[in-house]
C-alpha cells in the first residue's frame, strides 16, 4: 500500500513539474509575442532612412535575402542549408504583394526581434532574431523606415522551403523561441566605456557574430549570446569551414582587426569562405569608429581556451632553411615550392596585405582541415572594397593536383614552420573535392 501511494505521489509530482514547465513556456510566448499594431515613435525623414540603410549594412541583411544567381537585392530566394533541410530567404522589399510592403511596423518588429512571421507563424532561427532582440527600438524603427522607403520594391514570390514533413511543422519553433530567444529589452553592455559598449552592441546585436562564431547545442541554439557565458565567440564549424574564436584575438592587434573587417586583408591574413560576403556586403561599409569599437570589444574579451599555436622561432627557422636549401625535400615541400612559394615565400610569412601569412594562420591550424583544402582546391579572392579596391585572387589547384598531392601539400602546411596541426588524408581531400561546385 505504501509503495502504491509513493507511485501515485511521484506521478502527481511529475505532472505538476510538466504543468509548471508548460505554463512557463506559455507565459514566455505571451510575454514575447509583441504587438502587431505597434506604431513608429519617430517621424520618417531622409536622415532616418539613411540611418536605416547603414544599420541594414551592419546587419548584413542583403547577404541572406538576395539570391546568389543574379537575384535582386533583398528579394529573397537564397537557399540556406540547415540540419532539417533547405530554408529559402524571403522577399523583404516593400512590394505589397510578395514582399513586406503591407506590413505594419509592429509586424516588422515582431519578425526582426521576436521571430514571429507576418501571419503569426514561428520563424526558423536561420533568421538571427535571438541576436536582433538586442537591437534598440530606435534602430528597429530606422530599419523599418529604410526597408519601406529606401529599398526598391521587387515582385518575386517566396520559394517554398525544402523541409520534409513532419520537420516542416512550425509549432515547435514557438517553444524553441520561448526557451532560447530573449525578449527584446534595452541593451545593457556591462561597461561604462562608451567605445566598448558600442562594440558590444554591434557584435551581439546587428552584427550577430555569435551566429557563426559560437558553438551550438544539440537543440541548435547558440551556447551563449554575450560574454557572460564562456562559450560565446569561442569558434565553431559552418558548412565545412572552421570558424575561429574571436575572444581576445591574442595574435592580432586592434588595428589589424580594423583593417581586416574594413578591407578583407591585413598584415597576417586575407579573407576567404563565408566571411568574404560579410566583409563585402557589411563591415567594409561601416564607419572607422564602429570598426574600432568592434575591435576594442573583441580584444577586451578573455581569450578562448584551446590549443595555441605560438610562433616558435626555432621550428619556423628550420622549415625556412630547408626550403631555402631545396635539398632532400618531401613531396609536400616540393609541391609548396612549385605552387605556393612565389607568393607565400619560404618563410611562410607572405606579403603584408597582399599574400596571407601561413605560419600560425588559423585556417591552416584548424582542427578541421576542410577550409584549407577548399582554398587549395578552389582558390579564393579578396572582395573589392572602398578601402581596398583591388581584387587579389588565388588560383585553385583542383585540376593541377590529385588527392594524394593535395593531402601531402596540406599536411606540410599544417606541420611546417610553427604550425602543429594533424596530417591530412586522401579521403579528406576526396570528400572536399566532391562537394565543390562545378
Amino acid at each position: 500500500m505504501k509503495a502504491k501511494s509513493r507511485s501515485v505521489l511521484l506521478i502527481l509530482l511529475a505532472v505538476a513539474v510538466i504543468a509548471a514547465v508548460l505554463a512557463w513556456i506559455v507565459a514566455g510566448l505571451l510575454n514575447r509575442s509583441g504587438d502587431p499594431e505597434a506604431k513608429m515613435t519617430q517621424a520618417v525623414t531622409p536622415a532616418l532612412i539613411e540611418k536605416g540603410a547603414y544599420l541594414a549594412r551592419a546587419g548584413d541583411c542583403v547577404a541572406c535575402h538576395t539570391s546568389h544567381d543574379g537575384g535582386k537585392p533583398f528579394a529573397g530566394g537564397l537557399g540556406i542549408a540547415s540540419p532539417i533541410g533547405t530554408i529559402y530567404s524571403t522577399n523583404i522589399t516593400p512590394d505589397k504583394k510578395t514582399g513586406i510592403g503591407a506590413w505594419t511596423y509592429g509586424e516588422f518588429e515582431r519578425a526582426v526581434r521576436r521571430g514571429i512571421g507576418h501571419d503569426g507563424s514561428a520563424l526558423y532561427p536561420a533568421m538571427p532574431f535571438p541576436s536582433y532582440a538586442k537591437v534598440s527600438d530606435q534602430d528597429t524603427e530606422a530599419l523599418y523606415a529604410y526597408f519601406m522607403q529606401g529599398v526598391a520594391a521587387v515582385e518575386q514570390p517566396n520559394k517554398a522551403n525544402d523541409i520534409p514533413w513532419p520537420l516542416s511543422i512550425r509549432m515547435p519553433l514557438a517553444y524553441w523561441r520561448a526557451m532560447f530567444s530573449p525578449a527584446p529589452q534595452p541593451f545593457v553592455a556591462g561597461t561604462s566605456d562608451a567605445q566598448l559598449a558600442r562594440g558590444a552592441y554591434l557584435v551581439q546585436g546587428l552584427g550577430h557574430c555569435g551566429s557563426c562564431h559560437t558553438p551550438r547545442a544539440l537543440t541548435l541554439q547558440e551556447k551563449g549570446l554575450d560574454e557572460t557565458t564562456g562559450s560565446y565567440l569561442t569558434g565553431a564549424e559552418l558548412n565545412g569551414w572552421n570558424v575561429p574564436a574571436l575572444r581576445g584575438m591574442p595574435h592580432w592587434s586592434e588595428q589589424e582587426l580594423v583593417e581586416y573587417l574594413g578591407s578583407g586583408r591585413n598584415a597576417k591574413a586575407s579573407v576567404a569562405g563565408e566571411m568574404t560576403d560579410v566583409i563585402a556586403n557589411s563591415t567594409s561599409h561601416m564607419s572607422d569608429a564602429d570598426l574600432q569599437a568592434i575591435a576594442a570589444y573583441l580584444k577586451a574579451l578573455s581569450p578562448a581556451k584551446g590549443p595555441a599555436y605560438q610562433h616558435q622561432a626555432e621550428r619556423s627557422a628550420a622549415t625556412t632553411a630547408k626550403l631555402t636549401a631545396a635539398k632532400d625535400l618531401t613531396l609536400g615541400e616540393r609541391l609548396y615550392l612549385d605552387n605556393c612559394g612565389a607568393c607565400h615565400f619560404v618563410s611562410g610569412e607572405g606579403a603584408q596585405r597582399v599574400f596571407p601569412r601561413l605560419d600560425g594562420a588559423s585556417v591552416v591550424n584548424a582542427g578541421n582541415a576542410d577550409a584549407l583544402l577548399h582554398v587549395i582546391l578552389a582558390g579564393a579572392a579578396t572582395p573589392s572594397t572602398e578601402r581596398a579596391p583591388s581584387v587579389l585572387p588565388m588560383p585553385g589547384f583542383a585540376e593541377r593536383m590529385d588527392d594524394a598531392e593535395v593531402a601531402e601539400l596540406a599536411t606540410f602546411l599544417r606541420q611546417g614552420w610553427s604550425n602543429q596541426a594533424s596530417a591530412v588524408t586522401e579521403q579528406q581531400v576526396r570528400a572536399v573535392r566532391s562537394a565543390l561546385h562545378p
